[in-house]
């Protein structure tokens, strides 16, 4: 069973470092390696999703998307991300500086927050809270503080908007999140991240769910979409009406933190779905097919999680170089008239269904 555990090389590291030195100082050292590689993961990240996405985008449209730098574009995020990091950091006039400076870093700690709680393989997490499921909610709402303070600051009327947009979109398409996201819990019986993963060995619940399963999952996805503030449902930052949205003041390394976030939260709710509805580093187990189950366990599970992710990530950004923007009337009716209503019936439906025992 499972051939890469990434918890026996973790552990080793620690018993080497207590041998050396007392237990805080090697608690200390961990959480600090933690933290740089979580940072550097973070930006290799943003970096790949950028120009994965301008890829895909070009090949919606029959275009090449970045070719001039480095081979195949391969360079060309890089060199964006060198001109934001040298670009000044303008000071406005009447704005509210103390809270201008401290909205995009809100957005990057609730991102980042989110990000810490994923499992990455067997054995690879970094916390593992026994209601680690609804901490990943609860962290992930944090980001709207950051979008409103950062419309509010700014001192214009079009950041005003989008962040009035952005709060009411956000907030409205949590419950749906929450509803599909619960679902899932009453399945799985548990909160716990490590007992969401263990409880899909014999199967991905997205198939063993039944019918609500398949139903939370593609309202998760159309919520998702919405909670990241993409398209069609990017209206706090539609440039038609409102030019950039909230972050239309924001430039430098400032504007660069709304940049990240965006595309970071792409992978986190593509790794929620990946956790949640298809086992998350668990690999593709067929019951009684042990020959092909053997095979699957050779891939490490490293690969598996961040394959799914990509897969759910492709899904969303399909979504957006595909369907027109709508209306905030249609987006918000869409939520409160259709996706609320069916979550709601979702839920008390699957409670039934395991109450009766009629899941696979």
């Amino acid at each position: 069973m499972y051939k890469y555990n990434f918890g026996t090389l973790t552990t080793m590291f620690d018993q080497w470092l207590e041998s050396l030195m007392p237990s805080w100082a090697a608690t200390t050292i961990e959480c600090v390696i933690i933290g740089v590689a979580l940072l550097l993961v973070y930006a290799c990240l943003a970096i790949f999703y950028i120009l994965y996405e301008r890829k895909l985008c070009a090949w919606f449209q029959c275009r090449l998307g970045p070719n001039r730098v480095g081979p195949w574009g391969l360079l060309q995020v890089f060199a964006d991300m060198f001109k934001i990091l040298i670009k000044e950091l303008i000071s406005l006039k009447d704005t509210d500086k103390f809270l201008f400076a401290l909205a995009p870093y809100l957005i990057i700690i609730a991102s980042m927050l989110v990000f810490s709680n994923l499992p990455w393989a067997n054995g690879l997490q970094i916390v593992d809270f026994n209601i680690g499921v609804f901490f990943m909610i609860a962290a992930s709402s944090i980001g709207v503080l950051g979008i409103l303070l950062a419309g509010w600051s700014s001192n214009n009327k079009y950041t005003l908007i989008g962040a009035m947009r952005s709060g009411a979109q956000m907030i409205s398409y949590e419950l749906s999140i929450g509803l599909s996201i619960m679902t899932m819990v009453v399945l799985a019986g548990t909160m716990n991240v490590s007992g969401f993963v263990a409880g899909q060995e014999q199967g991905w619940f997205l198939f063993r769910g039944h019918i609500p399963a398949i139903i939370a999952f593609i309202i998760y996805l159309i919520a998702a979409t919405a909670e990241t503030n993409r398209g069609p449902f990017d209206l706090p930052e539609a440039e038609h009406e409102l030019t950039a949205g909230y972050h239309t003041e924001y430039s430098g390394i400032h504007f660069g933190f709304f940049y990240l976030a965006e595309y970071l939260n792409l992978f986190i709710v593509s790794g929620i779905a990946t956790l949640v509805f298809l086992g998350g580093w668990m690999p593709f187990h067929i019951p009684g097919w042990d020959g092909f189950n053997a095979i699957m366990d050779y891939i490490p599970s490293v690969i598996w999680f961040l394959g799914k992710a990509f897969f759910i990530s492709f899904v969303i950004i399909w979504f957006k170089w595909t369907f027109p923007r709508v209306r905030i009337d249609q987006m918000l009716a869409l939520e409160w008239k259709y996706l609320m209503p069916i979550g709601m019936f979702n839920l008390i439906l699957m409670t039934l269904i395991v109450t009766f025992g009629l899941h696979f």
